[in-house]
């Protein structure tokens, strides 16, 4: 297996969303693609892996270095690096968006909770947003701008992901809902980290819901002026709208959330590319 097989299976084992919509690229850059995404998954798994914050620190830390080109051996050596570094070089990338996405996610090793929705903001934007604008660079070929929309499919994008996942940072005493949005609505933070539900609750997750919608508005807005070539690299972005009105029913509930089943992702990544007005729909 080479490195770039080597991501392709790590993205379809810890990120299926991105593999699958990777499939509707061309052939191609599927292999950039796949080193990007498999580079994330890499930074966004160090929490689960390391479990403390110190080991979390000592893997962010060395991502850091490779990319500043300070461990050009091991990242030789290590087949997500390999491949991340080779797809930089071919793509004249900068590595200044992909070290402030290791910056970002240093707040997932610790319990301190997310202050406020600008805050939240910045994180979802450094996290997601070179995903989706050096993606849309590689299919675009450097010749497009994706600014367009890039910022405000990362911030709807990852609200998605704070909600679906809300359930297991309560666990681990986690708060990725900005305190801000929890304190507006009159929510007890050990009442979430007890699993309870309250209709306070059910306000402050409707509130980020809204959040998520606004961004997907103004994303849809923009969609026409993009060139068709780039919106594969937002295509894990028609599961957002899908997602949010499962959220809207009466029957919702935040710690037992049932996700959307993997066939029906998988067919509305597929409906979602034969129709890209679909991508940025609330």
């Amino acid at each position: 297996m080479d490195n770039f097989e080597h991501c392709a299976a790590l993205v379809r084992e810890a990120d299926r969303d991105r593999y699958l919509a990777t499939l509707f690229a061309p052939a191609r850059h599927r292999d950039a693609l796949f080193a990007l995404y498999a580079f994330n998954a890499e930074i966004a798994r160090v929490r689960d892996l390391a479990r403390e914050p110190m080991p979390g620190e000592i893997r962010l830390q060395w991502w850091r270095e490779v990319l500043s080109g300070e461990r050009a051996g091991e990242g030789a050596a290590h087949p997500v690096a390999a491949a991340l570094l080779a797809t930089l070089t071919k793509h004249n990338f900068v590595a200044t968006p992909l070290l402030e996405l290791i910056d970002a996610h240093v707040f997932d090793l610790y319990e301190e909770p997310m202050a406020g929705l600008g805050d939240f903001q910045l994180y979802a934007i450094q996290t997601q947003s070179p995903l989706f604008a050096m993606a849309a660079g590689i299919l675009g070929e450097g010749g497009t701008s994706p600014e367009l929309f890039t910022l405000d499919a990362a911030v709807a994008y990852a609200v998605a992901g704070i909600l679906g996942a809300f359930p297991r940072h309560a666990v681990r005493r986690q708060l990725f809902v900005p305190l801000e949005a929890l304190d507006r609505h009159g929510v007890n933070r050990e009442d979430i980290f007890a699993g309870q539900a309250s209709e306070p609750l059910q306000a402050a997750l409707g509130e980020m819901r809204a959040l998520a919608r606004e961004h997907l508005a103004i994303a849809q807005s923009n969609l026409s002026a993009a060139p068709l070539e780039i919106l594969p690299a937002f295509l894990p972005a028609a599961l957002v709208g899908p997602q949010l009105r499962r959220m809207d029913s009466a029957k919702y509930q935040p710690f037992a959330f049932e996700p959307i089943t993997p066939w029906r992702r998988q067919w509305l990544l597929w409906r979602a590319a034969r129709n890209p007005s679909r991508i940025f729909r609330g």
